[in-house]
């Protein structure tokens, strides 16, 4: 499979890619800056330079062409202020869509947040960053040409993965490593039988390729 991955460079991104690479697969991060090419090769990724904060829909596309899937794991990030939030978690991720729309890539992935909520109240950077994740999410929904899944992780950790998670559409809340999250999101490209589910994401107690093939059989 060829995957492309929006936020090529994120934490996240880097495991995804090393798992989507080990295990074969052709993956493509999209990064921003041409200094971060080098660590998407030594994980086995081939990076593209594109600006997804400025890039038309025309330019996104075209990295999109012959994808079998493509995977948006963008955000603004820590530190980052309100403005960004909108022109990134929100304006890119619905950007990355019509994207694989236009190039016809069914298989799609966000990677979203818990709580994410288009109607979330509140003034704080958080606030305003869980309202942006809702509403990329509520765009993805609408788009019938997309088998999409949505992924809310918990509270993000770099402890080491467990492989033991609590997959479900609504599993309170926790903390996740993002060895996990990386895990996860490989088993969902792979099961087109979760499109159209908004899924949560913990640690728990069971391995994530019994928790993927459970909520795809429900």
């Amino acid at each position: 499979m060829r995957i492309v991955i929006a936020g090529g460079h994120g934490q996240i991104a880097l495991r995804l890619e090393r798992l989507l690479a080990g295990r074969g697969d052709e993956v493509a991060g999209i990064i921003r800056r041409p200094e971060q090419g080098d660590d998407l090769r030594f994980v086995g990724a081939e990076p593209v330079l594109c600006d997804l904060e400025s890039a038309t829909v025309e330019q996104v596309a075209a990295h999109l062409q012959g994808a079998d899937a493509a995977v948006f794991a963008a955000g603004a990030g820590p530190g980052s202020g309100a403005a960004r939030k909108d022109t990134v978690d929100r304006d890119a991720a619905r950007l990355f869509a019509d994207a694989a729309v236009r190039t016809g890539v069914r298989r799609h992935i966000v990677v979203s947040s818990m709580g994410a909520d288009p109607d979330h109240q509140g003034d704080e950077i958080f606030d305003v960053y869980l309202r942006a994740k809702g509403k990329a999410d509520e765009y993805v929904r609408k788009q019938s040409a997309l088998d999409w899944t949505i992924l809310r992780p918990g509270s993000l950790t770099n402890d080491p993965g467990t492989g033991l998670v609590r997959l479900e559409a609504s599993t309170g809340r926790g903390s996740i490593p993002r060895d996990d999250v990386a895990t996860a999101l490989a088993e969902l490209v792979d099961t087109p039988a979760t499109a159209g589910l908004t899924l949560e994401l913990i640690s728990g107690s069971t391995p994530v390729s019994v928790a993927v093939k459970s909520v795809a059989g429900n």
